[in-house]
């Protein structure tokens, strides 16, 4: 098990998102000719947390308002019939029209590609947005399907074995992303 990104490496990465975040939406706004309104929406579960943390961040940043919401992707997923036992659906939590606005995807780590196809699924279940574009806390490479995150916190490099896992002070009770080998079981 190694540290990758420790507590407070993960607050400057977060801060650093932010600040690609905010240019990306003003320039958007620029290039449009009127203002475009910002959604922050986390992938339940890390990527909640990590989208209410750039929305401070952003906030303070700009002193805009920025919509975030949760996102439940489960019954959006490729694999739900080969998962074993019942998927548990929890609740999608967003509370403001989608449409027309730049949505930020926000997710902990980018692999394969598939979270974010289903999650893409789920948003324009919702509406239409202007512009979809994604943000992630680690791209750990791997990719599936043809998808790139617009915002990256660590590009990590990461062995065929080998997982990262993110930690998150809401969620495990501490910050930090560590790359660990996966268990064999025999």
């Amino acid at each position: 098990m190694k540290t990758i990104l420790d507590s407070k490496s993960i607050e400057k990465t977060l801060d650093t998102m932010a600040g690609h975040i905010c240019r990306v939406w003003d320039e958007t706004s620029k290039n449009r000719g009127r203002f475009i309104d910002l959604a922050l929406v986390g992938i339940r579960s890390r990527g909640g947390p990590i989208a209410d943390r750039l929305a401070v961040l952003i906030t303070e940043k700009t002193g805009k308002k920025v919509n975030k919401g949760i996102l439940d992707i489960t019954l959006y997923r490729d694999d739900l019939s080969l998962q074993r036992g019942r998927a548990i659906v929890r609740a999608t939590e967003i509370d403001f029209n989608i449409d027309s606005m730049l949505v930020y995807i926000v997710d902990d780590v980018l692999f394969t590609g598939r979270t974010i196809r289903a999650a893409m699924d789920a948003i324009f279940d919702l509406g239409r947005p202007e512009i979809i574009k994604l943000a992630v806390l680690v791209d750990r490479g791997g990719r599936e399907l043809p998808i790139q995150a617009d915002c990256v916190g660590l590009h990590a490099e990461v062995m065929p074995g080998e997982v990262v896992s993110v930690h998150l002070s809401e969620i495990d009770k501490k910050d930090e992303i560590i790359l660990e080998s996966m268990k064999h079981e025999i």
